[in-house]
């Protein structure tokens, strides 16, 4: 179970996030199509061993406010993260994403290094890794869909069946609990929230930013999914250059949720490599 949400007001916007424990700051980046609950298993694991972990409501997704600007970029989530760390009355975090999330980490490891101790990110590799095909075309063609006119209303039809759709592509050998999705349905039923995290695809544009494809140079570790739908383990290892201190990569089972699919192994191998001091 989640605890109730708490709200600072960072980067121009009141940012909602689930807390729980205490210690050096963890900041939890949620994905699409996703929210903070991605994280219930995670913060009280990482609670339990001497850490404050924090899971934000990305900006668009209620009960963060809506950015008036419409700025969706990989800079203002980077931004929103940088400006919650000094909210939240830290100097530095390790910062750890998923999926948006963790382009959200990349920018801000590379826009403010001085705010993160230790990068970890989770199915995706670094951005200036990632070379165009053919095949990751077709693996990544919810991009085009989800940036159409009318993607709003083909996500919400039929009980937002389309989230689920994505969730089982993803992660193929994925038992999916039949309550996974919940909460996130919930968000995007909200008066413009779908519309917001479609911004995201929106946002992007033919080349990525100098905070996506800059050198990472934090100790950093990168999570594989063995069965992930669009990255195995090779596309991480393919971004050694792109790192310059320590550089792990973890490949565990499951797919581009695994960290929710093997919860108890992403825990221990997270854990085993996070600063303390």
């Amino acid at each position: 179970m989640s605890p109730s949400p708490q709200t600072a007001r960072a980067n121009g916007l009141d940012i909602a996030y689930l807390e729980e424990g205490r210690g050096p700051l963890v900041l939890l980046l949620h994905g699409f199509p996703d929210t903070p609950q991605t994280w219930d298993r995670t913060r009280p694991a990482l609670a339990a061993n001497g850490f404050r972990a924090v899971s934000p409501f990305l900006r668009g997704y209620a009960p963060t406010a809506i950015p008036a600007d419409g700025d969706y970029t990989a800079d203002a989530l980077a931004r929103d993260a940088a400006a919650l760390i000094e909210a939240l009355g830290e100097t530095e975090a390790i910062v750890v994403g998923h999926d948006w999330g963790a382009s959200a980490a990349y920018g801000v490891a590379n826009l403010f290094p001085e705010r993160v101790r230790f990068l970890a990110t989770i199915a995706i590799p670094h951005p200036a890794s990632i070379r165009p095909s053919l095949g990751l075309a077709w693996k990544g063609r919810h991009f085009f869909l989800l940036r159409r006119r009318g993607a709003a209303d083909r996500v919400r039809a039929n009980g937002f069946a389309h989230v689920d759709e994505l969730v089982r592509r993803w992660s193929p050998a994925w038992d999916v609990p039949p309550d996974e999705t919940r909460a996130v349905k919930e968000v995007f039923a909200k008066p413009g929230c779908l519309e917001a995290a479609l911004g995201y695809y929106r946002a992007v544009g033919l080349r990525p930013s100098a905070s996506q494809v800059a050198p990472i140079r934090m100790p950093a570790v990168a999570f594989a999914g063995a069965t992930d739908f669009a990255f195995g383990p090779a596309a991480f290892e393919r971004a050694r250059p792109w790192y310059r201190d320590r550089y792990e990569v973890v490949t565990l089972p499951g797919g581009h949720f695994l960290h929710r699919e093997h919860p108890e192994r992403f825990h221990e191998e997270l854990l085993r490599r996070l600063p303390r001091a």
